[in-house]
């Protein structure tokens, strides 16, 4: 730990990538640019640094009880460990699971090329620096934001993040009590620990849907150059309100409805967690209204370039599952209860469709008759 500043805390598995699509992807090269362009985050002293992890880790301690409670889902005692982690930290996880997705993406491309001659190994070497910087750009700007994470870790063991310098950040720049926000953020991430570990078939659906899903939109070599004519016509689309960001003018109708489904599916588990999280109340989060209104109000006021690489980058629409996340969750419980909405829970033929998330109504209807 560098004194004065908060960074490398516990960085959990932050081993070097291994090389199987270095040629096409330097997984080191991303770490090391996204770990400078993160940066380290607020200056605090080191004393002050080791407070913030152990309150943190107390934080995750205390949010298992009233998130069973309130969620009515139990997690099996020791599942998913909690790692408290700098912003490196956050990218090396992530790195790590992005690589396990990005596997047979790299393959079906591959398989796609029709040239014998298999490039050099400088070329190689520096086509896989270049998308190397280009995602290490992306998980950079993603680590300076991101406060918790639950990390489904699909070449691994599933482990919930918290991101101690984002934290503290938050917590300055909105003036809220830390105790009662370190709670509150982690009270977030314990519900998403909880409908991971208390459904288990959940965490093998979403990640063979994500990998199935990314498979399916890698163009092939062939494709390619269609889809750039398409991206040079569309580019503007990217900047509409509504727009899900660059990534949507890849899709064709038939892959739009499919991220369609798997979108409802991660706006009920973001839209839960953030119910979960306002609903544990004020006997055990105090300030739970006020952090509330301010975290809506931080989330409201962002600076335009800021707001600029949230439409690009699809985080406008994350906030959005946000939002369409909780209304279906509250409009659900309001109609037939907790223990009702929790059929939700049962196969993945009782999740939500994109319809069911803006009519709750009928996904009441469907499951429960």
């Amino acid at each position: 730990m560098t004194k004065g500043t908060l960074v490398t805390i516990e960085s959990g598995e932050r081993g070097e990538a291994d090389r199987d699509s270095g040629s096409f992807i330097d997984w080191d090269f991303a770490l090391a640019t996204a770990s400078r362009l993160a940066g380290p985050g607020p200056k605090v002293t080191t004393h002050e640094a080791a407070g913030v992890v152990a309150d943190l880790r107390r934080a995750a301690d205390r949010a298992h009880d009233p998130v069973a409670e309130t969620s009515r889902l139990t997690s099996p005692p020791g599942s998913a460990p909690v790692l408290v982690v700098d912003r490196g930290g956050w990218a090396a996880a992530n790195i790590g699971s992005m690589r396990a997705l990005m596997d047979p993406v790299v393959a079906k491309i591959v398989g796609g090329m029709q040239s014998p001659k298999a490039p050099s190994a400088a070329a190689a070497a520096v086509g896989g620096k270049v998308t190397g910087a280009e995602t290490g750009a992306l998980l950079g700007f993603m680590a300076s934001k991101v406060l918790g994470q639950y990390d489904l870790a699909p070449q691994g063991d599933p482990r919930l993040l918290l991101v101690a310098p984002n934290i503290v950040h938050a917590e300055r720049e909105m003036g809220v009590s830390p105790r009662d926000f370190r709670l509150w953020v982690a009270m977030h991430e314990e519900t998403h620990r909880v409908q991971f570990t208390a459904v288990p078939w959940l965490r093998d659906h979403m990640i063979e849907r994500t990998r199935t899903l990314a498979v399916d939109l890698a163009p092939t070599p062939a494709e390619f150059a269609e889809r750039v004519r398409e991206i040079s016509q569309r580019l503007p689309e990217a900047f509409q309100s509504g727009s899900t960001g660059l990534v949507e003018i890849f899709l064709t109708p038939g892959q739009k409805a499919k991220v369609a489904e798997i979108t409802a599916v991660m706006s009920l588990l973001e839209g839960h967690a953030d119910v979960v999280m306002d609903d544990v109340g004020p006997s055990v989060i105090p300030t739970v209204a006020d952090i509330r209104a301010k975290f809506t109000e931080r989330r409201a006021g962002l600076g335009p370039i800021d707001r600029f690489l949230r439409r690009i980058l699809g985080l406008e629409a994350k906030m959005r599952q946000y939002r369409d996340g909780a209304i279906f969750v509250r409009a659900v419980v309001d109609r037939v209860g907790i223990d009702d909405f929790n059929a939700v829970w049962t196969s993945p033929e009782t999740l939500p469709t994109a319809a069911e998330m803006a009519d709750p109504q009928t996904w009441v209807s469907r499951v429960h008759g």
